[in-house]
Order: structure tokens, then C-alpha cells, then sequence
């Protein structure tokens, strides 16, 4: 626990709605101020923050290691365990990610249009935070860092709440977090975390504090997605289950298609942009089934799949109905022979998230037809899956990847947490 915590925590009842109700006043007023906070400040913050992680490299490992004693002992899945797992590369990592975030461009007063009008007045878009987000997530210690980071330099404040088998490694990051608002004279109020793992205060969160929060973020699994758009009073951008699938279409290059298969699957499984599906031309069948299907099982991965893939290669598990729109996030795959590229775009219609969707062929005709008929929040020609990532696009880091259709989609970065206002500038003009 952080020191700003566990001040909050001793100075206030312990009862969760006085809990939140300071937290969200202490989140208001760092929001007004972040709004107004120069550009040189904000990216001081976050470039003494990566220092601040790297000064605390063992203090972070040891509170990891508390962690993942705990999950072992809880069952946790192995790739679970690999997404809370911390070790000096992926802090160093989020480190540099800090730094990257504080290198993009500022996108707060940016004019994104400007036009004049025939009576003279000039009305230009400007670029404004949201306010206050809460974010809500599961496992990864890094996305104290992506979010924190990510909602100062779009001039937010950000209330946290991670999940709890990584409370630990969540407060060391924290800790380094604050350092960074410090260093530079801001609020550290600005990034704070819920105080405490009781699930009402999420609830409370979500269901009173209009009058603090204006977003709400999760990043999790479909239970915590549900609950969040069931429960939620303030807009909540969907962050749906990464069900992402490569079509490998008859026009594939095989040596092509076998290391984007392996990659999208068995890079990371745990991530939200590993591919949990992979589609064979028909057309292709005989000669890039069994190849795919061999690498994959000699990389660790269970293939299951429908009769077509079963009977290239013994060791393919049947596919079960409920294996088809599953997010297995681990080293299982389901892999099915379809007929042509209609059907692909129909059984990822009917499965997929509208998460990212990825075709591996030769012809620009069908790869252009992929692109454009399949409406996921990221589509992909010739590439993996894996690089649905907003560090991957050149945006620092992300909070997620957005799968609704308002607001933002797609990697959720510092531009996605702004929104906009019109700015209107006259010489006496009256309306008639």
C-alpha cells in the first residue's frame, strides 16, 4: 500500500462508501488540475516514474513473488501465472513503456479541425480529457503502469482497481507511479487504487460515484465485463474476450502460413491477441493442415479440431460444440477446415469477438475482401494476431482493446482517453 493509501486508509472510517466518496473527491480535483498541467510536467512524471521502476527492481520481483506464492497456491492456470509473472525484462519493459508513452505527442489542446464559417466565425476541435476513469482488471501487473501512465499524459485521473492475485505487485508499481507525480509537482492523487479487495467497493464504483467518474475501463475476462455493463451508471468502454482468429486462405504461401500460425498462438497464449482459432482453406487442406497441426503440437499446444483436421494428424483432439467460441487463453487452439473465404467470414461472424481477425494469403483481391467485409475492431493481412497490441502500433502502451463501436476501438491509448470540444471565436457577429 502506497503512502497517499494508507493515509486514506487510516484517516477515514474503513466504511467502503466513505472510502470511495474520498477517493473520488481526491480524483476530481487532481483531474482539474492534470487538465491544466503543462506537457513538460506530465512527461517528467512519467520519465521519473521508469526510473523509479528500475531503482525498484527488487522491491517489484519480491512483491511478485508474494503474488505468485499465493496464486500457486490458489490453482491459478500456468498462463494465469505467466501474465502475473514479473521478471527484470518485463519490468525494464514497462519501464521504456513509460518512457514511450512520455515521448508520443501531447493530445490535449490539440486542434484536430478548425473551419470558418461564411459570417466570419472560426470553430475549431480541440482535444480535452475525459476527467476522472476507473479501470478495472485482472492479473497483469503491468497495466498499473500502461493505465496510470497512459491516463496522465491524456490529463486524467485514474482510480485503479486490480485484481486481487496481484495486489502486491500492483502497490510496488503504484508506489513508483506516485514518486513520478511527485518529482514533478503534480497531485499524486492522480493515479490512486481502491484501498481494499472487498468486491462491494467495486460495485460502489460502479453503481454511485457518478458524480466523480466519468468512464469506466475493464480489461478481464467476459464474467468481469459482464458485471461491469450490468452494474455500471457512467459509459463503459467494452473491452470484450480476445477470441481472434487467422483464416489461412487458399492463396497462402505454407512456409508463410506455419509461422504466423505459431506465432499468433504460442507466443504469449495469455494475451488477449493470441489467436484461439485457426481456419484452413479447403482448397489448401491437403497440403497445409498437417504441417500447422505438427507445429503446433510440437510447440506444446493441444490442437482440437473438427473431422478434416482430426484426420490429418492423430494426435488432433475433437472439438467440442462449446471449443469453438471458447477463449482458452492457454496453449489449446481449435482449428477447422472451412470451404472458401465466405464461409471463414461466417464462422468468424458467428464466434468471434470483434476482437482482431487476421487472413494469411497471396491474393490482394481476398485479402482486401477480409479487410473490408469483416467489421472487428482490428483486421490483419498476412501478419500475427500478436501484434494487436498499442505498444505494436506506435501508441506506448494501451489500456486495452476496445471492441465497441463508440468512442474508441481498437488499442485504447493516449488519444482514445480524450475527448473533444468545440472552440468558437467571433468579431461582434449576432445571430439574426
Amino acid at each position: 500500500m502506497t503512502t497517499p493509501e494508507r493515509q486514506l486508509a487510516t484517516a477515514i472510517s474503513g466504511v467502503i462508501p466513505a472510502q470511495m466518496r474520498q477517493l473520488g473527491q481526491a480524483a476530481r480535483a487532481a483531474a482539474e488540475r492534470l487538465a491544466r498541467a503543462s506537457t513538460e510536467a506530465k512527461d517528467e512524471a512519467l520519465r521519473a516514474a521508469a526510473r523509479a521502476m528500475r531503482d525498484a527492481e527488487s522491491a517489484i520481483l519480491a512483491a511478485n513473488e508474494i503474488d505468485l506464492a499465493r496464486a500457486l497456491e490458489n490453482g491459478l492456470s500456468s498462463a494465469m501465472l505467466d501474465r502475473l509473472r514479473l521478471t527484470p525484462e518485463r519490468i525494464e519493459a514497462t519501464a521504456v513503456g513509460l518512457e514511450a508513452i512520455a515521448d508520443l505527442p501531447d493530445p490535449v489542446g490539440r486542434v484536430t479541425d478548425e473551419w470558418e464559417r461564411p459570417n466570419g466565425l472560426v470553430i475549431q476541435r480541440v482535444r480535452v480529457p475525459l476527467g476522472v476513469i476507473g479501470i478495472i482488471y485482472e492479473s497483469r501487473p503491468n497495466v498499473t503502469a500502461d493505465a496510470g501512465g497512459l491516463c496522465l499524459k491524456s490529463g486524467n485521473a485514474v482510480i485503479l482497481r486490480g485484481g486481487s492475485e496481484a495486489v502486491e505487485s500492483n502497490g510496488a508499481i503504484l508506489t513508483c507511479l506516485t514518486q513520478g507525480l511527485a518529482k514533478a509537482g503534480l497531485p499524486e492523487t492522480a493515479i490512486q487504487r481502491i484501498p481494499t479487495q472487498d468486491r462491494d467497493a467495486v460495485g460502489y464504483l460502479l453503481r454511485d460515484m457518478t458524480e466523480y467518474l466519468d468512464v469506466v475501463v475493464p480489461r478481464g475476462g467476459k464474467n468481469l465485463i459482464a458485471r461491469v455493463q450490468q452494474d455500471a451508471r457512467v459509459p463503459v468502454m467494452g473491452h470484450l474476450e480476445g477470441l481472434c482468429h487467422t483464416y489461412i486462405h487458399r492463396g497462402a504461401d505454407l512456409d508463410m502460413a506455419r509461422a504466423i500460425s505459431i506465432n499468433a498462438k504460442m507466443r504469449r497464449t495469455g494475451i488477449c491477441g493470441a489467436t484461439e482459432a485457426i481456419l484452413v482453406d479447403s482448397a489448401v487442406a491437403a497440403t497445409h493442415v498437417a504441417p500447422i497441426v505438427a507445429d503446433l503440437i510440437e510447440a506444446g499446444c493441444e490442437v482440437r479440431g473438427d473431422a478434416r483436421v482430426q484426420a490429418a494428424d492423430g494426435r488432433v483432439v475433437a472439438a467440442s460444440d462449446d471449443d469453438w467460441g471458447t477463449e482458452f487463453l492457454d496453449a489449446i487452439v481449435v482449428m477447422r477446415v472451412v470451404s472458401d473465404l465466405d464461409e471463414a467470414l461466417d464462422y468468424i461472424r458467428e464466434y468471434g469477438s470483434g476482437h482482431t481477425d487476421a487472413i494469411v494469403t497471396a491474393d490482394p483481391e481476398a485479402a482486401e475482401r477480409f479487410l473490408n467485409e469483416l467489421d472487428s475492431a482490428i483486421v490483419m493481412h498476412n501478419t500475427s494476431t500478436q501484434f494487436a497490441d498499442g505498444g505494436e502500433f506506435g501508441m506506448g502502451a494501451e489500456i486495452g482493446i476496445a471492441t465497441g463501436r463508440i468512442h474508441a476501438r481498437g488499442p485504447v491509448g493516449a488519444e482514445q482517453l480524450t475527448s473533444y470540444k468545440y472552440v468558437v471565436r467571433g468579431a461582434g457577429q449576432i445571430r439574426p
